[in-house]
């Protein structure tokens, strides 16, 4: 397995500010360098990272179909009644390509549970689902789905990247919701064959979709914010294919993505370092083991090491927890279990409660019992400024004391798998991956779809086609894994 390298901190780089000349053209310049782009140039590590982040981007998919947001939203996509070409996974039918996207990128994302990015944003979800999509309208191979999956996800990291937003505090949207459209874009307009101008109208489209807020983290629209960015990237690139213009220096233009979106500076020289190294291999992915927003995993993995230690949880008098000023996710009262994935203080006292976070810690049936509404009123977080709020040097606090005064302290500075620590193991993620499949697949089912997708880069189009027929029914067949 290749190892998830990053050394240190986010480091500090001068900027391009503003619509200055040392960015003009960048918008070409980028368009040609995906271009000359093809499955040879990838190179066998950054074919790993994508193979892994596809298998995971459709694992936590069909474990979020049976959520209820997705299941409201693929209701009102079937009423539409599109021509039925790509599936609605988990939901047994057909629809096209761009709603199959929006409702399918909202699948991957609703749970919280894809791949996590430095700088943050979650570049599997307006990807994947749109190679997929593609693919089984118009019959695509493997390797093409590789390719166009590298060439979207790296194009996000390298906005991102580019205008170091690395502070999730900081962030005036919604990351995927921003770079995501783009993404989604680059992904289709590989597939779709677009020339070097289609590409850049592609993205002058998409640039004109681009903008989510922060304010509905922990809602129901919070999935929308990846599933319309796919949608809305795929359905740019197909009007570009047919001739449907936009600025085609939408980057750099006056008003532009630049202006609009990262104010602050904007990296030329990041940006156009387009797969040297490809951002997925260096830093690459942190895979999510719990199904939350990634800060929360500091107090999750802070959280179980405390349940092993202090025995009686009744016994517990009070617990202080630590870290840096992140105000979206401080919730010491979550209104709902979806709100709890966005909650320092639910999550912890989930893993300390329960000893494991899983995906049905977030329903309102767990976070409404009386044990939980009990710990919640046991938790103080102090928000402390003096820790750093990147999500490489952050830290979280817990100290647990006891009825007779003991007192037991875990500091957690990073969950397993995360930048500058070792990397997640095969079999680790393996059983992540059966857990989220097998709650709609059976096991024979499960082992059939993970073993296709391991050799994803040699499948047909028409095995791409029956990866998805697994994947897209509505029920089990046979006994599941799951518990």
């Amino acid at each position: 397995m290749v190892a998830l390298g990053f050394a240190g901190s986010a480091p500090t780089y001068h900027f391009y500010q503003g619509n200055q000349e040392n960015i003009l053209g960048i918008t070409q310049d980028i368009c040609e360098i995906m271009q000359g782009i093809g499955y040879q140039d990838l190179g066998a590590n950054c074919i790993a990272r994508v193979k892994r982040a596809i298998k995971d981007g459709l694992a936590v998919a069909v474990a979020g179909a049976d959520q209820a947001p997705i299941k409201i939203a693929a209701a009102h996509v079937a009423d539409y009644g599109a021509t039925p070409k790509s599936s609605v996974w988990g939901h047994g039918f057909k629809t096209s390509p761009t709603y199959a996207a929006l409702v399918n990128g909202m699948a991957t994302h609703v749970l919280d549970f894809e791949p996590m990015w430095s700088p943050p944003t979650h570049s599997v979800s307006p990807t994947v689902p749109v190679a997929f999509a593609l693919a089984e309208a118009y019959g695509y191979t493997g390797k093409q789905i590789v390719t166009a999956v590298a060439k979207g996800i790296e194009i996000q990291g390298r906005m991102q990247y580019a205008g170091n937003q690395y502070v999730p505090e900081e962030l005036p949207f919604h990351p995927p919701g921003v770079s995501g459209v783009v993404g989604a874009a680059v992904t289709a307009g590989h597939l779709l064959k677009l020339n070097t101008d289609q590409l850049r109208h592609a993205i002058g489209i998409a640039g004109s979709r681009m903008g989510t807020i922060l304010a509905n983290i922990g809602s129901m629209t919070k999935s929308t914010h990846c599933g319309n960015a796919g949608a809305s990237g795929l359905d740019a690139a197909l009007l570009a294919r047919r001739g449907f213009t936009a600025n085609k220096d939408v980057f750099e233009a006056h008003k532009g993505i630049i202006e609009a979106f990262y104010a602050k500076g904007f990296d030329k020289k990041r940006f156009l370092a387009f797969g040297k190294p490809y951002r997925i291999v260096n830093p690459g992915h942190s895979i999510k083991m719990f199904p939350s927003q990634y800060a929360t995993h500091f107090a999750i993995t802070a959280g179980l090491e405390m349940h092993a230690k202090v025995g009686d949880l009744k016994r517990i008098r009070k617990v202080a927890m630590r870290g840096p000023v992140m105000n979206y996710i401080d919730r010491a009262a979550p209104v709902s279990g979806l709100a709890g994935k966005f909650s320092l203080q639910y999550t912890a006292a989930a893993a300390l409660l329960d000893g494991s976070v899983k995906i049905d810690t977030f329903t309102d049936k767990r976070r409404f019992r009386a044990d939980m509404v009990a710990m919640l009123g046991k938790i103080k977080l102090t928000q402390d400024a003096s820790i750093p709020n990147d999500l490489h040097d952050m830290r979280i606090e817990i100290t647990v004391t006891m009825d007779d005064g003991a007192a037991h302290q875990v500091v957690c500075k990073g969950p397993k798998g995360t930048w500058g620590m070792p990397p997640l193991r095969d079999e680790d993620h393996r059983v992540k991956l059966e857990d989220c499949f097998s709650r709609v697949l059976s096991g024979a089912k499960v082992d059939e779809v993970l073993t296709n997708l391991d050799r994803i880069e040699r499948q047909s189009a028409d095995g791409v086609r029956d990866i998805l027929k697994i994947i897209a029914g509505k029920k089990k067949a046979g006994k599941s894994r799951s518990k």
